[in-house]
């Protein structure tokens, strides 16, 4: 009994950190915005991303700090994976004229902040 009662909080424990768990999402980006996930302090997190859109997404990550890493371009139905340290924002750009899709799952800490802008 008592070792369920350890595994029960313990998994409630991970749960509620976020050590278990992902966020999924299917983003639409305007022509010629950006998407940014994590401009905000938080710890490391992983994103899956799909371009399932018609246009090329050009992808970065930008130090809330300052600065930026070198981008990734990522065509129509391709995939990637984005490893993003922490206190540092996954920037997903539109470099098309048409509305991009863009699905999202990610894992790791998931306190981010989300937000649009334009370049």
């Amino acid at each position: 009994m008592k070792k369920i009662i350890v595994l029960t909080v313990f998994v409630w424990s991970a749960v509620s950190c976020g050590v278990i768990g992902s966020l999924n999402s299917n983003t639409s980006i305007k022509p010629h915005d950006r998407f940014v996930l994590g401009q905000n302090q938080h710890g490391k997190f992983r994103t899956y991303l799909k371009n399932e859109g018609v246009t090329v997404l050009k992808i970065f990550q930008a130090p809330i700090a300052g600065g930026s890493y070198p981008p990734i371009l990522v065509n129509p139905q391709e995939t990637v994976q984005v490893k993003t340290d922490k206190n540092t924002a996954l920037v997903i750009e539109n470099t098309g004229n048409e509305y991009a899709s863009v699905t999202l799952k990610v894992k790791g800490d998931l306190n981010l902040g989300m937000t649009y802008q334009q370049p």
